[in-house]
């Protein structure tokens, strides 16, 4: 079986290493055909692996897309059950090791989808809240915020205590 192995990370200083090591563990378990995919420093928006990898397999180029929780695979769950629903109707498996979960004509695995969706979106919300309270914070003390200015790449770096 052709599979798709997933691994994501949010940051590039991240490492997916324990992703890498369970699901190919389980990968050669199974006697899997496999292809790792590794995303870094993904947005909401552009995750180019993962686009790719679902086009791919859509195309039949896998049979499988292995993912170690569903929370590395979606990050809304409006966005998990569009994707399932697709990857459903293109005859994709699809396999989550530590959720336990694959995507088939299974109503529970279909309402442990959901669930455990709904808690990922939820914990993103919060995470998301508590962020923002901490920054407002830190404004409200006077802190400076954001990253530091960089050097433009055409002006060299002050010498002897000159400001830019």
């Amino acid at each position: 079986m052709k599979t798709a192995i997933y691994l994501r990370v949010s940051r590039a200083d991240l490492n997916p290493e324990n992703q890498k090591l369970e699901l190919e563990r389980y990968a050669k378990g199974m006697n899997l055909d496999y292809t790792i995919f590794e995303e870094t420093e993904s947005t909401r928006k552009t995750r180019p692996i993962k686009n790719k990898i679902f086009q791919d397999a859509i195309a039949k180029k896998y049979d499988l897309i292995l993912i170690l929780k569903l929370d590395r695979w979606a990050r809304s769950l409006q966005e998990l059950i569009n994707d399932l629903h697709i990857l459903k109707q293109h005859k994709v498996q699809f396999f989550s090791l530590k959720d336990n979960i694959k995507l088939d004509d299974n109503p529970s695995n279909m309402l442990m989808i959901h669930i455990l969706g709904a808690f990922a979106e939820f914990e993103r919300s919060i995470i998301s809240e508590r962020t923002k309270a901490g920054l407002a914070r830190a404004r409200a003390e006077g802190k400076k915020l954001g990253r530091p200015k960089k050097f433009r790449e055409n002006k060299s770096p002050p010498v002897n205590g000159e400001k830019l």
